[in-house]
């Protein structure tokens, strides 16, 4: 198999569904070999196993982004096995809806875990092999809500916003060294993540309402849409980009 991530060993957390699952399989198309993880095995497994029917190289690995020593250890097996990591995909995160009032300090802990501090955990973990290896390529999955702002979902909002401004931080620090950060920033993808948004609109007929109405092209992105993204950050079509909040939302941000 070729294409432009030939010979590249990628890492994707949160790669059981969605935009994560598209991004690995998409990679994989184009020559990774890559690691799958994510909180269910399961589902990491199944994205794994959807590489390999289609001739792609991959391996599946459970992984909480909660857990410091999981992510530690996954980093430093990946290393030990293949010599070294090329592009990292930092995907797993979550949505709760609300306003101040409406969110607890308990929920606003969770976001931040997932939505921030897994981001930083992971690109601190991967630092030393990608120095080592002369350069990588770090994604990390924001949303187009860290470049605007959403009415009452102020946990979301807040950590996405925080997110991009750490890869920005990131890639002002580790340019050279060759070593790029950008955040990918989706708008509206019909995937189960949606759920908060869905529930905070009244309901599916709402939210598809809301979708046609308010987003300029007028409808969902596909998950293959946000992968051509990935794959564009992961490779060295994006070489000379670092610190770019890649904005994919038909136009939802305008």
């Amino acid at each position: 198999m070729s294409g432009c991530l030939q010979s590249r060993v990628v890492l994707v957390t949160g790669a059981g569904s969605g935009i994560g699952r598209a991004g690995a399989i998409a990679m994989g198309g184009e020559g990774a070999t890559v690691i799958v993880t994510d909180l269910d095995p399961t589902l990491a497994e199944a994205t794994a196993a959807a590489i390999r029917a289609d001739r792609g190289k991959a391996e599946a690995l459970p992984l909480d982004v909660r857990d410091d020593a999981a992510i530690d250890a996954v980093v430093a097996d990946i290393t030990a096995r293949h010599g070294r990591l090329d592009v990292v995909h930092s995907h797993a995160g979550i949505q709760i809806a609300g306003k101040l009032e409406e969110v607890s300090p308990a929920q606003m802990d969770l976001s931040w875990a997932l939505n921030v501090r897994s981001h930083f955990v992971l690109s601190r973990a991967v630092l030393p092999q990608m120095r080592a290896q002369g350069g990588g390529s770090v994604i990390i999955t924001a949303s187009n809500s860290g470049c605007q702002y959403d009415r009452g979902m102020i946990s979301y909002a807040t950590t996405k916003h925080a997110a991009v401004a750490m890869v920005r931080q990131m890639a002002a620090d580790y340019a050279r060294e060759k070593i790029r950060f950008n955040a990918l920033c989706p708008g509206f993808v019909d995937t189960p993540f949606n759920a908060g948004f869905e529930r905070q609109m009244g309901g599916r007929a709402a939210l598809e309402s809301y979708i046609s109405d308010t987003i300029p092209m007028g409808r969902w992105a596909t998950p293959q849409e946000i992968a051509d993204g990935i794959v564009f950050l992961a490779s060295d079509r994006s070489s000379f980009v670092t610190g770019l909040a890649l904005v994919i939302d038909g136009g939802e941000i305008l």
